[in-house]
């Protein structure tokens, strides 16, 4: 008994073994460089496009500790043509690459499509361009962001052929920044 009681005392007079460190982002945008937080916000659009002239919304909002950035976009499309109202929503989640300039995306929307992009900023940080990275027999896919002005933003999705680069616009518009609640 008298031996128990040694170790138990030895056990708790010594330190207990360091805790791997955990590093927080330095800011909401850490893993992400600034180019990013030009999108981050609400946002309310008009477009056009194959499906006919529709309206919409999205959200950018840094998720995870800083560590992905979030859409969220919705849009809709009033009957047309004899084509009847369409309602779209979408989930578009990105993950930084070792550049902070790029990232890897994937876009969920409630057709049931799955894309995966890679995306990257023009040096100006003006331009994100994505494009899909999916088999070389399934369409490809190329979504634009423009930033015109701080609350101004052109947004262009474009589609190829499988097996092609001649993109040819599907759908396309400006939005603006939501005024802040």
């Amino acid at each position: 008994m008298r031996s128990a009681a040694i170790v138990l005392l030895a056990l708790l007079s010594t330190d207990p073994p360091a805790a791997p460190a955990v590093k927080a982002p330095a800011s909401p945008v850490a893993p992400f460089g600034s180019a990013w937080q030009a999108l981050v916000g609400d946002w309310t659009a008009e477009g056009e496009g194959t499906p006919g002239a529709g309206s919409g919304a999205a959200s950018f909002r840094f998720d995870l500790g800083g560590n992905v950035l979030v859409r969220r976009s919705s849009s809709d499309t009033p009957a047309a043509d004899g084509r009847p109202a369409a309602h779209h929503e979408d989930l578009l989640v990105f993950s930084p690459a070792p550049s902070r300039d790029q990232a890897s995306a994937v876009y969920f929307d409630n057709e049931g499509h799955v894309i995966r992009y890679s995306a990257a900023w023009s040096p100006d940080g003006r331009v994100l361009t994505m494009v899909s990275v999916d088999a070389a027999d399934t369409p490809r896919y190329r979504l634009t962001y423009t930033v015109l002005t701080p609350d101004r933003t052109s947004v262009s999705f474009e589609i190829a052929p499988p097996g092609s680069t001649a993109y040819r616009r599907y759908v396309g518009g400006v939005m603006h920044r939501a005024p802040a609640r």
